[in-house]
């Protein structure tokens, strides 16, 4: 005879008893109530836990059963079905989206650049994370990562919607090549399918007319004075503004005039001497009492031990009223233009930008030759820029060499 709800409430015997099927509710002498299936496989008898009753309902057991008898029917076994989805359950709540990546950005360290590392993350945590980060990574389809990365590329940071499409493709290469999933179920999200045709543009360079206006307006700066100081000596030295961000006291030789970079934090991984002006030695010694007795020159006001953020400089002129207009990197085009124009020598010029020479007989000679010509290069520079501060003439030929 079949059970019934009004049976199972009333049952005092121990023992089992069943419904059909090889379904029944074992009832123990301590009072516990459990289901089981009762099947065979593989010609031996099995048992398959199904739940606790009232937890799990007379209707709900008989369900399970239902569904243990089509996998028996495909010709698998129901309890090593159960251990295989355990497993896997197991596996994928250790193995979400954010875990995966924690572990990726690991492993990728040692290849990256402390302010990368650090703008990869932040892009995740922005981006990523809050919708997809908790789940599974098998548990996630692409049209999730392509809908996330659209929502980006909708506030109108198209290149930063790239970029977090190309690290979740990453991450899920790296995680198939390490047994944290099967199979890479975003292979086929190709960013020119996903996102819009972007136009390609260089960074925009300051014009020179706009010079005094800037300058007077750098001057008058009412943020941070340090974010201020940063931006003179990016104009004055002309690196690249990650390089300054990270720039350390044990970098700068104030009394040689001269800043050497060490190879692992420029971009061609090569190390680069800037001859320091007048001028930017100025700079640095108007940050000395801020910041002199830290290892960065100029810290995250926030964060004191990471560098200021990378978005600091461009945020800075926004301010000033030049969004659109120009942006910090571009500092590095205006020297280029403005000293080529003057008739300084391309290779001078191309070396102090850190331009890597491809040929290694030329690099040699170059580092050998260039040292003075770059510190009168770099000192005509902040000449040219006060010129322009001031108003006065500007003499558009380099001085000779004595």
């Amino acid at each position: 005879m079949k059970l019934s709800d009004a049976k199972l409430r009333t049952l005092t015997q121990p023992g089992k008893h069943f419904d059909g099927g090889g379904l029944y509710l074992e009832l123990t002498r301590a009072g516990g109530r459990y289901w089981r299936l009762k099947y065979r496989f593989g010609g031996k008898e099995n048992r398959l836990a199904l739940g606790v009753y009232p937890a799990v309902s007379l209707k709900e057991a008989r369900e399970r059963a239902a569904d243990a008898h089509q996998i028996l029917a495909a010709g698998l076994d129901p309890s090593a079905e159960r251990k295989a989805d355990k497993a896997r359950a197991e596996h994928e709540a250790v193995n979400t989206l954010e875990a995966v990546a924690a572990d990726w950005m690991a492993h990728q360290a040692p290849r990256w650049e402390p302010q990368t590392a650090q703008a990869i993350a932040q892009s995740l945590r922005t981006y990523i994370f809050p919708a997809l980060g908790r789940r599974s990574l098998a548990g996630i389809t692409p049209r999730e990562v392509m809908r996330a990365v659209q929502a980006v590329e909708a506030t109108g940071a198209g290149d930063t919607a790239g970029r977090v499409l190309q690290r979740v493709k990453a991450i899920y290469r790296w995680a198939v090549t390490q047994d944290r999933i099967e199979s890479n179920p975003m292979v086929d999200l190709v960013s020119t399918e996903v996102l819009k045709p972007r136009t390609v543009t260089h960074r925009l360079a300051l014009p020179e007319r706009e010079l005094p206006a800037f300058l007077a307006k750098l001057d008058g700066y009412d943020g941070e004075a340090a974010t201020a100081h940063a931006l003179r000596l990016l104009m004055l030295t002309a690196v690249r503004p990650g390089e300054l961000r990270g720039a350390r006291w044990a970098e700068f030789d104030l009394r040689g005039a001269l800043w050497v970079i060490p190879a692992e934090r420029m971009k061609m991984r090569a190390e680069h001497r800037v001859p320091l002006s007048r001028q930017a030695l100025a700079v640095l010694r108007a940050m000395q009492p801020l910041t002199g007795d830290r290892e960065l020159v100029f810290p995250s006001p926030s964060y004191p031990g990471k560098p200021l953020s990378e978005n600091t400089f461009n945020s800075a002129m926004a301010r000033m009223g030049y969004k659109g207009i120009a942006t910090a990197h571009g500092f590095r085009a205006l020297l280029s233009t403005a000293a080529n124009e003057a008739g300084w020598d391309g290779d001078v010029i191309e070396r102090q930008l850190a331009h890597i020479e491809r040929n290694k007989v030329r690099a040699a000679y170059h580092r050998s030759t260039y040292t003075k010509e770059r510190a009168r290069l770099m000192q005509w520079w902040a000449d040219w820029l006060d010129a322009h501060r001031h108003g006065a003439k500007v003499i558009p030929m380099p001085p000779r060499a004595a």
